[in-house]
């Protein structure tokens, strides 16, 4: 059993590894993970729809390698990012932040949601309203109407 064990995991691990060559990788563990949480929220600025730590591109790999250089200097993982963003914009962040500049992102899928639920109920409202009694005149033109059509 725990032979199956380890050869699972050493089929999976390279898996896990994505695209961080052996020579990126920092020699500490801690700084290690750290760069590794940090690159997964940084978008391929290449590929798009994609982190720099899944991303082949060459930029993804430059910019690994600048996130790695940045701890190695001290900083802390607010400063990385802050960095990355002050140099390729806040659209290198897969999950933006919230602020004035992103407001409508964000609530954008609330605000469909309360358009939506003000037009369905609208639409109720409107065909509850169809079903009101005929005013005189209304009555008076439908008969009309129906003594013309018993005439032929």
């Amino acid at each position: 059993m725990m032979r199956v064990a380890v050869l699972l995991l050493a089929v999976l691990l390279p898996i896990c590894a994505a695209a961080v060559e052996p020579d990126e990788m920092l020699s500490d563990p801690a700084l290690e993970a750290r760069a590794r949480e940090i690159s997964a929220e940084l978008r391929c600025m290449v590929c798009q729809n994609q982190s720099i730590d899944d991303s082949n591109a060459d930029l993804a790999r430059d910019l690994r390698l600048l996130v790695r250089d940045r701890l190695a200097e001290g900083d802390s993982d607010d400063e990385v990012i802050d960095y990355v963003v002050s140099r390729y914009g806040e659209f290198v962040l897969l999950k933006p932040r919230f602020s004035p500049h992103t407001w409508l992102l964000w609530g954008a899928p609330a605000l469909l949601i309360l358009l939506g639920a003000i037009g369905l109920w609208r639409l109720a409202a409107a065909r509850r309203g169809s079903d009101r009694p005929l005013s005189r005149d209304e009555e008076l033109r439908l008969e009309k109407i129906l003594s013309e059509t018993d005439d032929h």
